[in-house]
């Protein structure tokens, strides 16, 4: 007997993320999935430790000290907070309660790869909005609205790009959606932006029955292995997830480690610092050598390579791994010359611009 798969789900192209391995020996850095440069908390990776004892106890299926720990953070209320098993399952259960077939999902032309295979798991339609300058284009988006539109994302920053759109262009968004519409701004990487006219969009919440924000601890907390992730929206929106999202979702060590992280400010600072001088350090050797660094206010950066063989990206990975350092390729995002950096730690940096150097005048001299 074959076993029938329901329509559309062997159209998906499964997410493969970053590489974390090579073969051999020797120290490997990883720069391929934008994780924290320096990793946990202390406090996070104590309470974590501590929590070794509970592990026979189910979770708080609710997570309610996290969630009154996150609403303080946004200045909402804890019945305005969900949390997951990272954000993507958060934004996987928001395409479930809120999109089928028939519908369709927008979101911009190079934004995150779970919004199409969300769309497509529920068998709705993804739907591509042009950018400009690798950057959500707001015009673009409304244009691409029609009545089958259920759900708008907008990663901001968006990776991989890490570009971002300011407050204004997300509020215009906002108001020209039509209310059935909801808008889902994706902030995973909001904590290292620090311009002034950009917004994580919590204020959108507030104001408005149709806007969920996102957000995760797999990046500036350094949380990556427990898998944690929240979201702030409406009562309504949050009592539909609350129905589908599964039982006892987050693990008890994550919630507690989560609480922890949280509550170090100190260590959060530590980490955006790091950002804040080895991301500029890292384009000015990018531009040094020769080749494209893109703008970005995240913890990565989009470099795009010369169309040569000698000096395209695909090259430039495989070299880049026989110097024993991970990157990822582009070409799932429709950016087959880039390659995504990781600004993770300080030597990993400094090894990455030395071989993109030696990558570059090496291919000179063939």
């Amino acid at each position: 007997m074959t076993l029938t798969v329901r329509p559309g789900i062997l159209d998906i192209a499964a997410y493969v993320p970053g590489e974390h391995d090579l073969p051999g020996s020797g120290p490997i850095y990883k720069m391929s999935s934008n994780e924290s440069a320096l990793g946990a908390s202390r406090l996070a990776m104590d309470a974590y430790a501590k929590g070794a004892a509970e592990l026979h106890r189910y979770p708080d299926g609710g997570c309610h000290a996290l969630r009154s720990a996150l609403a303080q953070e946004v200045g909402g209320k804890a019945e305005e907070i969900i949390c997951g098993t990272g954000s993507d399952d958060i934004l996987v259960l928001i395409t479930r309660a809120y999109a089928g077939p028939g519908d369709e999902v927008l979101y911009s032309r190079h934004g995150f790869l779970i919004y199409p295979i969300a769309a497509q798991s529920v068998g709705a339609t993804p739907v591509t909005a042009p950018e400009k300058d690798l950057t959500t284009d707001v015009d673009a988006l409304l244009a691409a609205v029609t009545p089958k539109t259920k759900i708008c994302f907008v990663a901001n920053p968006n990776n991989p790009t890490g570009s971002y759109i300011p407050a204004s262009e997300m509020k215009r968004l906002r108001d020209g959606l039509p209310d059935n519409v909801l808008l889902v701004i994706d902030a995973a990487y909001a904590e290292y932006v620090d311009k002034p006219d950009y917004t994580d969009g919590a204020e959108l919440v507030k104001q408005h029955d149709n806007v969920i924000m996102s957000r995760t601890f797999s990046k500036i907390y350094g949380l990556a292995a427990l898998r944690l992730g929240w979201a702030y929206g409406p009562n309504s929106v949050m009592d539909v997830l609350n129905r589908i999202r599964g039982v006892f979702n987050v693990a008890a060590p994550a919630q507690i480690a989560g609480i922890a992280g949280l509550a170090d400010s100190d260590h959060v600072k530590r980490s955006k610092a790091h950002n804040d001088y080895w991301l500029p350090w890292f384009v000015s050797e990018v531009k040094r050598i020769g080749l494209h660094p893109y703008p970005s206010v995240g913890n990565f950066l989009l470099v795009r390579f010369p169309t040569d063989p000698k000096l395209n990206a695909d090259a430039a990975e495989k070299f880049l791994k026989s110097r024993r350092i991970l990157v990822r390729k582009m070409g799932a995002y429709g950016l087959p010359d880039c390659l995504r950096i990781t600004i993770a730690e300080e030597a990993a940096v400094k090894a990455c611009a030395t071989a993109l150097n030696d990558f570059v005048q090496g291919a000179a001299t063939q």
